[in-house]
């Protein structure tokens, strides 16, 4: 007996939720407060992507700089009286030793293209004291021994000192590692910002609707279905705005591409290059921004429907 009064209790609840389920939606859709949030959703969202699309592309080069620089091992040879016999001595050794795949010495030309973005063209190397290179590939998986090449230097070559570039590694690991951090960080705020925006967005919305929400729930509406209403409300508003805001970062991004192409070409593009190397926006990043859009959405949705169940708690 008191099974079946509880279903008939409960048919009856679903039979007034039903009748009382509007034919419009709770939420107007285009009223000014959701205008509003849409532009917020928007400036938000591409503030993120920005902030991701940066961070993928600048881990992306200090990796690849790292990649390059591991790979690699440079013999300076100062200037003195025997210069070229120290260049084609440290040469030879370089060469000779175990886990070197290959060397060479850099030529007059080669070296004074390395220094034309800080000095400038047509420079004379002879009649500068800049010092002679030797450049090895080395074998990552077997490397060098850099002391016991380092001690027969000193006696075939004194003038020669070898860099294995580990202060540059630990630098741009560093490097790296800071901006991740900061773009994280940065990420957070705006993250954060959004989450505040949609819950006051959604009580705003809650206390224009009040006297619906306060007669859905009198007549037994589950707290579910009220919150559903919202969720789907903010979940189409999070897509919107993720999408216009994750579609114009990719637009800045292909504008800075497209001008980086054009720069590139000239004097000051080529120098600038040869310093700093190249910043590649590809796949990688148009995921991240992809993901960050897909982020802002489902984050709008939940941050709505938790702030609809803190709402209806007024009414218990």
């Amino acid at each position: 007996m008191a099974l079946s009064l509880g279903a008939e209790r409960d048919e009856d609840l679903e039979a007034a939720e039903a009748a009382l389920r509007p034919t419009g939606p709770i939420v107007p859709a285009g009223n000014v407060a959701s205008r509003a949030l849409f532009a917020v959703l928007a400036i938000m969202t591409f503030l993120s992507c920005m902030t991701v699309g940066a961070v993928v592309m600048i881990a992306g080069a200090a990796s690849e700089w790292s990649s390059d620089i591991a790979s690699e091992i440079t013999v300076q040879v100062r200037p003195s009286e025997r210069t070229a016999e120290e260049v084609a001595a440290a040469l030879e050794i370089v060469q000779d030793t175990a886990g070197v795949t290959s060397a060479r010495a850099l030529s007059d030309q080669e070296i004074s293209r390395l220094l034309e973005p800080w000095l400038g063209g047509g420079l004379d190397i002879e009649e500068l004291p800049v010092p002679r290179l030797v450049v090895a590939t080395i074998d990552r998986s077997a490397p060098p021994d850099i002391p016991a090449l380092r001690r027969e230097l000193a006696t075939a070559a004194p003038s020669a000192s070898v860099d294995d570039h580990d202060l540059w590694q630990a630098r741009l690991a560093s490097m790296a590692g800071a901006v991740v951090v900061a773009g994280l960080v940065v990420l957070a705020l705006v993250l954060t910002a959004t989450v505040l925006s949609v819950v006051f967005a959604t009580r705003g919305a809650m206390a224009t609707n009040r006297g619906i929400v306060e007669v859905l729930h009198l007549v037994g509406a589950k707290e579910r279905f009220i919150a559903r209403q919202f969720e789907r409300h903010f979940l189409r508003l999070g897509l919107k705005g993720g999408l216009s805001g994750g579609l114009a970062a990719l637009a800045c991004f292909g504008l800075l591409r497209w001008w980086g192409s054009t720069f590139r070409s000239t004097a000051a593009g080529s120098q600038l290059d040869a310093m700093f190397g190249t910043f590649a926006f590809g796949w990688d990043a148009v995921l991240a921004i992809g993901a960050t859009v897909v982020l802002v959405a489902v984050l709008t949705s939940l941050t709505s429907r938790l702030a609809v169940f803190g709402f209806l708690k007024v009414f218990d």
